[in-house]
C-alpha cells in the first residue's frame, strides 16, 4: 500500500534548482557590495529566548502577539524562531562585547518565520538579508545604508522602485504625537475595526498602517507625525535628506511611513514596487537608537535595513526575466567497464589542472548516444568522450556542443590544456 506523501508545511515553500539561479545572482551582488562598503557578516542563531523579541519588538505589536512560532523546549525555557534579524543581532553585539567604545558595520542572511496567511510575497519562512550599523550617531550612516540599497536594486538591474522617507523622531516627540494620535483616533473609535482597536491600547502609530480600505478617510484626516518633531529630530532628518539629494538619489516623503517593530526612531524607508501586488515593500529599514539598551547594553546608535528575498527574486523574474542556471563547461561521457574505472580519476585530475572549470561527469552510465544527448542538453560547451578503446591508448575524445568544430583525440596530459584552450580560459 502506497503512503501518503507529506508535503512541506503551509507558507513553507522549497526552493528548486530551476529556481535557484536567481537567488545566487542576488546574493553574489549583495555579498560583493557589503564587502566594498566595508560590512562584515555575522551569523546569528535561528532560534533566540522569547523574551528577546517581546523586549525588542514590542509586546503589542502584531508580530509578538500573533505571527511568532514560540515553543518550550526539553529545559522549560520558551524560545522563539526569529521573526526578524535586527534583534538577535544586537543580542549578539551586546552578548560578545562588540560595542563598546567600537563601531561596527555588519551584514546577516537567512531564513525568518511568522505565522501569516500565506500570500503571494508573504510566507511563513521568508528569507532575509539584513544590513545593519552601529555605534555612528549622524544622518550620514543612514544615508550610507539607503545608498548601499540603492547600489544593490541598481546593480540588479531593477527599475520602477520607489524609496519612501520618513522620520518618527525622537522618543520624546514621538511621545507627544502619540497622545494627539490617541485622543483622535479614541474620538472615531466606533469607526475602527478590532485591530485598529487593539493597537490604540498599545502601538496607535500601527494603525496609520492598516490596510482597511474602510479605514482610509479616518486615517487621511489623524494628525501627521512631521508637525510634531523636536528640533533634534528635523536636522537629522534634513541631513539624510541633504545626503541623497547630493548622490541623485530621489524619493518621495511620506508622513505616514511607519514601521511594524516598536524599536525604530528617527529615519524609516522603505523601497516600494506596484509590480508584485499588495506585498510592495522589497527593503524596509530606519535607524533604532534605543534599542541597544532596550536589550541590556550601553547606549549606542543603529540603524540598518532587512531586504526580502523572494520578493526581490520575483521582481527580478518579472522585469529581467529567468536567471540563466549555471551550466558546466565541460560534460564528461565515459562508456564501457575500463572507462567507468579510469573516468572519475581523470575528471578530478582535470578539476586539479582547471580549478574554475566546472565538470559535470557522467554516473549512472548509458549508452554514448544517451550521454552525448545529457551532454548536450546540460548546457556544457564541450564533451569529453571516454570509452574502452580511449583508454587502452590514454586518448579522451574532445566535443564541440556550441560550436562547429571537429572532434579531436587529445592525449591524456594535454587535455587540460585543450579544454582551456577551447574555453578561453
Amino acid at each position: 500500500m502506497t503512503q501518503q506523501q507529506i508535503q512541506p508545511p503551509r507558507g513553507m515553500n522549497d526552493v528548486l534548482p530551476a529556481d535557484i539561479a536567481g537567488w545566487h545572482r542576488l546574493e553574489g551582488v549583495a555579498r560583493e557590495l557589503f564587502a566594498a562598503y566595508g560590512y562584515q557578516e555575522i551569523r546569528v542563531p535561528i532560534v533566540e529566548h522569547t523574551a528577546l523579541f517581546k523586549r525588542s519588538i514590542g509586546e503589542f505589536t502584531d508580530i509578538v502577539q500573533k505571527e511568532m512560532f514560540t515553543f518550550e523546549d526539553p529545559g522549560g525555557d520558551s524560545l522563539t524562531l526569529r521573526p526578524e534579524a535586527t534583534a538577535g543581532i544586537v543580542r549578539s553585539m551586546i552578548s560578545n562585547g562588540l560595542l563598546h567604545n567600537q563601531r561596527q558595520r555588519v551584514w546577516c542572511a537567512g531564513p525568518m518565520f511568522r505565522y501569516e496567511r500565506p500570500q503571494a510575497g508573504r510566507f511563513r519562512q521568508f528569507y532575509q538579508l539584513d544590513a545593519e550599523a552601529f555605534g555612528f550617531p549622524g544622518p550620514d550612516i543612514d544615508a550610507e545604508l539607503i545608498m548601499l540599497s540603492a547600489r544593490l536594486l541598481r546593480t540588479l538591474g531593477l527599475e520602477r522602485i520607489e524609496l519612501h522617507l520618513n522620520s518618527l523622531g525622537t522618543p520624546a516627540s514621538r511621545r507627544v504625537y502619540r497622545e494627539k494620535l490617541v485622543e483622535y483616533f479614541t474620538g472615531h473609535k466606533s469607526k475602527l475595526d478590532a485591530d485598529s482597536l487593539r493597537r490604540l491600547e498599545g502601538n496607535p502609530l500601527r494603525i496609520l498602517d492598516s490596510k482597511n480600505p474602510e479605514l482610509q478617510n479616518v486615517i487621511a484626516g489623524a494628525p501627521v507625525l512631521t508637525e510634531y518633531l523636536d528640533e533634534e529630530s528635523r536636522q537629522h532628518f534634513a541631513g539624510l535628506c541633504r545626503h541623497l539629494d547630493a548622490v541623485g538619489i530621489k524619493y518621495v516623503l511620506d508622513p505616514r511611513l511607519v514601521r511594524g517593530l516598536d524599536y525604530y526612531t528617527h529615519t524609516v524607508f522603505e523601497w516600494l514596487t506596484t509590480e508584485l501586488g499588495s506585498q510592495g515593500a522589497v527593503c524596509s529599514g530606519g535607524r533604532y537608537d534605543g534599542l541597544v539598551t532596550q536589550l541590556g547594553g550601553e547606549p549606542t546608535p543603529a540603524v540598518g535595513w532587512a531586504l526580502g528575498e523572494e520578493r526581490l527574486v520575483s521582481l527580478l523574474r518579472a522585469q529581467r526575466g529567468e536567471t540563466p542556471a549555471a551550466a558546466p563547461d565541460v560534460y564528461f561521457v565515459i562508456a564501457g567497464a575500463q572507462a567507468e574505472t579510469e573516468g572519475l580519476a581523470f575528471a578530478e585530475r582535470i578539476r586539479d589542472a582547471l580549478p574554475a572549470v566546472r565538470v559535470e561527469t557522467n554516473c549512472g552510465g548509458g549508452s554514448f548516444k544517451s550521454q552525448l544527448k545529457r551532454a548536450d542538453k546540460s548546457g556544457a560547451h564541450l564533451a569529453l568522450i571516454l570509452g574502452d578503446a580511449e583508454t587502452e591508448r590514454r586518448v579522451v575524445g574532445l566535443k564541440s556542443l556550441r560550436a562547429e568544430a571537429p572532434q579531436v583525440e587529445i592525449a591524456w596530459d594535454r587535455a587540460a590544456d585543450e579544454i582551456a584552450a577551447r574555453l578561453g580560459r
